[in-house]
């Protein structure tokens, strides 16, 4: 008998663009077959403010926490705060930092994503960061136009930490989700330039992952949230949407968030 798969929060915290963590984390996670992570990605992280944003959301879901930050101020408030919430905290490059040091006889400079080039490839990759960022989960701003690529789908279908993975790589991306009987704006529908793509998962996999955000916290309801044929009907819906519109749909059941972005990739400047 196979044992069922379970799911849990990994939050990745960087100060740079979070490639470092993201390698890491799945490298990780990969060897656990059984256990699935859904992935929240902060990139750019370099105030308490910002900080504090993300460890509130941290709280909320709650799982393992992996960080690249330098300022010794803004990884001791991580560490601190949690240890107050009874979650295990790791500055991934502080070991490797600590075995140079100890070599080389002198401490690191700690420059903020010293590891980036400073080319028009790295610059890129910040500005499709900042617009992914601002256009997270249905935030419209009026530039949405100048996005390259935007996916919808209903809730828990990889929307966020797939638009960051291919913000990583210079892409503009957007996320909007798909809520039963809801309208699309109106802003995605007349939207020329962007490539959109629908995300759908099996209703078995979007309910596991959703039993997991509850019991981390979420406040939602959890007997709608969870239902399996009410999952069904978001589906079908979400389908339903990307059909009348003449958008391609993938299906991320199996996938993981590199698939997905490739199967994305694919598509751009393809008829479909």
């Amino acid at each position: 008998m196979h044992k069922p798969q379970s799911f849990f929060h990994l939050h990745l915290i960087s100060d740079a663009t979070g490639e470092t963590l993201l390698a890491a984390g799945r490298a990780a996670a990969a060897q656990y077959k059984n256990a699935r992570a859904i992935e929240h990605i902060y990139p750019l992280i370099r105030t308490e403010k910002q900080l504090e944003k993300v460890l509130t959301e941290i709280d909320e879901e709650p799982g393992i926490v992996l960080y690249t930050v330098v300022d010794k101020k803004l990884a001791r408030l991580i560490d601190e705060r949690c240890a107050a919430m009874g979650l295990p905290s790791v500055s991934v490059l502080e070991p490797v930092l600590t075995v140079f040091q100890s070599y080389l006889g002198t401490p690191a400079g700690r420059r903020v994503g010293a590891q980036h080039v400073l080319d028009a490839g790295y610059f890129r990759r910040i500005d499709a960061l900042n617009f992914t960022m601002e256009h997270d989960d249905g935030q419209l701003p009026p530039d949405i136009e100048e996005a390259d690529i935007i996916l919808v789908g209903i809730s828990r279908t990889s929307k966020t930490p797939t638009s960051i993975y291919l913000a990583n790589r210079g892409i503009k991306t957007a996320n909007i989700p798909i809520v039963l009987d809801m309208p699309l704006p109106d802003a995605l529908i007349n939207a020329k330039r962007p490539l959109i793509v629908g995300l759908v998962a099996s209703a078995e996999r979007i309910s596991q992952v959703r039993q997991n955000r509850v019991l981390g916290g979420s406040g939602v309801d959890f007997d709608s949230y969870v239902d399996r044929a009410s999952i069904v009907r978001e589906l079908a819906y979400g389908r339903q949407l990307c059909s009348r519109h003449g958008w391609p749909v993938i299906d991320v059941t199996r996938r993981s968030i590199e698939e997905t972005a490739a199967a994305i990739l694919a598509l751009r400047g393809k008829p479909w």
